[in-house]
């Protein structure tokens, strides 16, 4: 029994339960390529709340006189709070929230005026990790992932000018995915872009369009979803450079189709997208696709019927100056850099990046593995957190699956190899070729250390092998790497999807002294004279494109960074061991 002295705000710590009724996750996600869509990116009023005291108080209601019309103190005033710009990581937007990890409020006014549209949302590309939407006082829900995008419907409820409140929470927690424990910077806030869409009453939900595997290049395979009032009727689908007109029926909200087509392959050499154009009653959506075909047989892995060689590195969402918001440009810049360095592949660590990249991919032709950050000891056992995890991978598949230059998802990185995790990852697994069977499954496992031996249960389970190692650096001995190799019977492909060693930019000495650009050097040379001899080796992503934030790395070198790269973290430099993969890359066209 609660005394007469009980106030909720300080002495309730369940206060968040009631926020956690309405889960915004894949099943909101709307097919929005090349729709018609209003930017509310800007100046937005933000303040960190450290006690989490918008949510405990309810300020999102904004009460400010009681209920016999006397004025009452409340401790925040939303219009006059400072502004920050959306999208971006506030960690760089002020020094003073440079390590920041907790609750933050961003909020912003914005006019509304019907222009006939019957259907209205509001799409948020990423914001980390935890958000919950407020509009016009009224909850809407929270969405749980960092780094995918989530749509909240606002049909109804949207006034002539309005307030958005997001409480956005970067906190680390044991449930989430990832965990606590990461090795990377945790950025935090709305950075990615915030969109309002209008839609009519019935609307195309999901498409997807793509390549029949082993159907010799001629078959292309859609399906449609949609979502209203209208579940039945019919469906075009124009791809006019191939004359494909054709007409889908839709029963119970969903479509199939299967027809005949010759396109022209996409590839990298060869980044052929085609306008694709889809119509159900009075809504439609456009795209550019790539259509091709990646598989395996046996060791080897064949892109458009030809043996390729994934010629990699791996690659963090950051720039110095925008953390995890990196524009256009930047991504442009990582994947030219990438080209120049004769990289025909990228892994996209450890965490779906931004849809732009897989958009830009197609465009300029890079192969990419996408990933999602089950990462290091997660809580295997916990159905919360697999939950998360299936909800992230769901979401990343969705959102990109129509991109050609995606060959490979990723389903997570170095995880010990326990029953539980083995029961987690294969549902994964299970999840991705439900929503795609046209691209390869993969996850960065670890090497047996004991036996010395490529062996990780779940590789029974994947279709590419993603091995991470990193003699010569963690553990010194590279005779143990060349005997892994001999000791291993791989009967699938293999991507050495990490190995690498620190170098300061700049550092010179000699090949015995750690840290300089020698010794980093001097571990690629060896790694590569072992890797490149192996047959069942199809590829290798390098750690990493450039020097990346990372607080738990602070000796003098790194001073909170990661600096395996190949290049400086500005970019402005290539150490020794760029113009060394590059070479090697060039022996292999």
């Amino acid at each position: 029994m609660r005394s007469n002295n009980y106030v909720e705000n300080i002495h309730d710590e369940t206060y968040e339960r009631k926020f956690n009724i309405k889960c915004i996750d894949e099943k909101n996600m709307i097919y929005d390529s090349f729709r018609d869509k209003e930017y509310l990116n800007g100046e937005w009023n933000f303040q960190i709340d450290p006690y989490d005291t918008c949510l405990r108080s309810k300020w999102y209601e904004e009460i400010k006189y009681d209920q016999n019309g006397n004025k009452i103190p409340v401790d925040y005033e939303f219009d006059k709070w400072d502004t920050i710009k959306v999208p971006s990581c506030y960690n760089t937007q002020d020094k003073a929230y440079l390590y920041y990890e907790g609750p933050v409020i961003y909020t912003r006014r914005f006019n509304y005026e019907n222009k006939g549209e019957n259907r209205v949302f509001i799409k948020f590309g990423a914001v980390n990790y935890t958000a919950k939407i407020f509009l016009n006082k009224n909850y809407l829900g929270y969405h749980n992932g960092g780094s995918t995008p989530f749509y909240v419907e606002v049909t109804g409820l949207l006034n002539k000018e309005n307030r958005l409140i997001v409480v956005a929470d970067n906190t680390r927690k044991e449930e989430y995915v990832p965990n606590k424990n990461t090795d990377w910077f945790n950025y935090g806030g709305i950075y990615r872009d915030v969109e309002l869409i209008r839609l009519p009453k019935t609307f195309i939900k999901e498409f997807f369009i793509f390549l029949e595997p082993r159907s010799g290049f001629k078959k292309i395979n859609v399906y449609i979803k949609v979502d209203g009032e209208k579940t039945e009727g019919q469906a075009i689908i124009k791809i006019d450079e191939l004359n494909i007109y054709e007409k889908i029926n839709i029963t119970n909200c969903e479509g199939y189709l299967s027809f005949e087509a010759k396109p022209e392959l996409w590839s990298p050499n060869n980044p052929k997208l085609y306008d694709v154009e889809v119509f159900f009653e009075n809504d439609s959506i456009k795209d550019k696709v790539g259509f091709r075909e990646i598989i395996t047989s046996g060791t080897d892995v064949y892109l458009n019927g030809e043996k390729i060689y994934l010629k990699g590195v791996s690659c963090h969402e950051e720039s110095v100056k925008n953390g995890k918001a990196i524009s256009d440009e930047e991504i442009i810049e990582n994947f030219k850099i990438a080209k120049e360095m004769n990289c025909n592949f990228m892994r996209l660590a450890h965490y779906p990046h931004t849809e732009k990249a897989a958009r830009l991919a197609d465009e300029l032709g890079i192969l990419l593995w996408e990933e999602i950050p089950v990462y290091w000891a997660i809580d295997f056992s916990n159905d919360k957190t697999f939950n998360d995890a299936k909800n992230q991978l769901t979401e990343l598949i969705k959102r990109d699956r129509n991109r050609a230059s995606v060959i490979i998802w990723s389903i997570g990185n170095e995880n010990n190899d326990s029953d539980e995790r083995l029961n987690f990852m294969s549902l994964l697994v299970e999840e991705a070729r439900k929503l795609d069977r046209t691209r390869l499954i993969s996850a960065a496992c670890l090497i047996d250390n004991c036996n010395l031996v490529i062996n990780d249960r779940l590789e029974q389970y994947l279709d590419i092998i993603g091995i991470n190692e990193y003699y010569g650096w963690y553990d010194p001995d590279l005779n143990k790497l060349e005997k892994i190799f001999k000791n291993s019977n791989i009967k699938k492909p293999v991507i050495i999807s990490e190995f690498g060693a620190d170098a300061k930019a700049g550092e010179r000495g000699t090949v015995n002294d750690m840290g300089t650009e020698e010794y980093q050097l001097s571990i690629y040379k060896q790694q590569i004279s072992l890797i490149s001899k192996i047959n069942y080796i199809c590829g290798m992503s390098p750690w990493i494109l450039y020097d990346f934030r990372c607080p738990r790395r602070t000796n003098n070198f790194q001073k909170m960074y990661n600096i395996k790269g190949l290049l400086s973290a500005d970019k402005k430099y290539k150490k020794l061991s760029y113009y060394f993969m590059k070479s090697f890359y060039e022996t292999l066209n």
